[in-house]
């Protein structure tokens, strides 16, 4: 096949790098990359996203070398994302930004550490691992003279926050106040969808997410192949492979059934997608953001057997005793150190106590919660050693 017979013709809703509606603090523009591929160095670049390395998925990052972390999930969101982008002629690059950047808000220790913190920070503001990482890029990482933040173009502002669809009614929560300020000095169009890019992104997290948990899964022993053959999707692909290839072992035959999969929800995508196209006749990037619903978007079929896989982990894997004890023991890490800090500012490094000076205690409560919220799980686990065990001096 030749080079020539994977152009894609470019989609008239695309967005296009040229007519960016811009960044918030004025910048010439790059001689050698477009807005959005400035934009996805930027992100790249960032601690927060250096930190992702050892941020858990599901496993606690040094519970194996082989389990997916926050870096590794983010980069095949990232690949499925510019991949699906580029057979939809989309912007590649703007997908790929919005996918890289989407989860360098997460706290450490995965969806146990955001319920803590959630707990925590109940009565000083709430915290919301996508408003974190939206503060992350416009407020928190520092790095540049003139101004806080990454100072991202609008549409990738526009995509890490909206990706999943309008937010005008989260708005109330506290948890939210930092993006309806933000958004009343510089408006996102929060009640509308995003681009087709951001809506790409966050079904391309969707399809790493549900591969690399059953991958992971087995890998880690709380599910076998046998009990997945009665599971929607993944259950008749495995039978498949199974009848198809019996001369592999369970590590190839795993790998190939998850490869396969993540095939099937790709064209699951494109289809649907494209089929919408047709149905709405949209010509633009804005006629895009003013359907009443998704352009990207899984059949219902696809839809009704995923959600069954989600409930199939939720039970195996996500809720198993494995799983919930090191949940516990990365809560109680995380409650003990926010009652600490805040409680004895002092003992934070000497940048966040600067930070946590001159403030009320729910303005310290947010530095708090950022310093922690930043940490990997293996420096929460250090950080906690220090701070509570006697033997341990530094």
């Amino acid at each position: 096949m030749s080079s020539s017979s994977y152009y894609v013709q470019r989609a008239p809703y695309a967005e296009d790098p040229a007519k960016s509606r811009g960044r918030r603090f004025q910048e010439d523009d790059s001689r050698t990359r477009t807005p959005f591929a400035r934009d996805r160095d930027r992100i790249i670049h960032t601690s927060a996203f250096r930190r992702l390395k050892e941020k858990t998925q599901v496993f606690v990052a040094h519970e194996g070398d082989n389990f997916r972390t926050r870096l590794t999930h983010s980069l095949e969101v990232a690949q499925v994302a510019r991949s699906l982008a580029t057979a939809l002629g989309l912007d590649s690059d703007l997908a790929e930004t919005i996918a890289l950047g989407h989860d360098i808000g997460h706290p450490p220790f995965g969806h146990a550490g955001e319920d803590e913190l959630q707990s925590c920070m109940k009565n000083y503001g709430g915290f919301d691992h996508n408003v974190q990482t939206f503060r992350v890029v416009t407020e928190l990482e520092r790095r540049y003279p003139d101004f806080n933040g990454l100072n991202l173009t609008w549409e990738t502002l526009e995509g890490i926050i909206k990706h999943n669809g309008p937010v005008v009614e989260k708005l109330n929560k506290p948890s939210w106040k930092a993006i309806s300020k933000y958004d009343g000095e510089y408006k996102l169009g929060l009640n509308t969808w995003a681009s087709a890019e951001a809506q790409v992104a966050a079904l391309a997290d969707d399809i790493a997410y549900n591969n690399h948990d059953i991958d992971d899964g087995v890998e880690a022993g709380l599910i076998t192949l046998d009990e997945l053959l009665d599971v929607p999707l993944i259950g008749p692909i495995l039978a498949a492979v199974r009848s198809e290839r019996p001369d592999l072992d369970l590590r190839l035959t795993r790998l190939e059934a998850v490869r396969r999969m993540i095939g099937a929800m790709v064209d699951d995508v494109m289809g649907e997608t494209l089929q919408r196209a047709a149905a709405t006749g949209v010509q633009s990037a804005d006629d895009v953001r003013a359907l009443d619903h998704a352009l990207v978007a899984f059949s219902p079929d696809m839809a009704e057997d995923l959600a069954r896989l989600r409930q199939f982990l939720h039970v195996k894997m996500y809720r198993h005793w494995r799983v919930n004890r090191t949940r516990s023991q990365a809560r109680r890490i995380l409650a003990e150190m926010f009652s600490l800090f805040l409680a004895e500012p002092d003992v934070l490094p000497s940048e966040w106590f600067a930070r946590s000076q001159n403030r009320d205690e729910a303005g310290r409560a947010r530095v708090v919660c950022d310093y922690i919220a930043g940490m990997t799980d293996r420096f929460a686990i250090e950080e906690h050693r220090k701070l509570f065990q006697l033997d341990v001096w530094n």
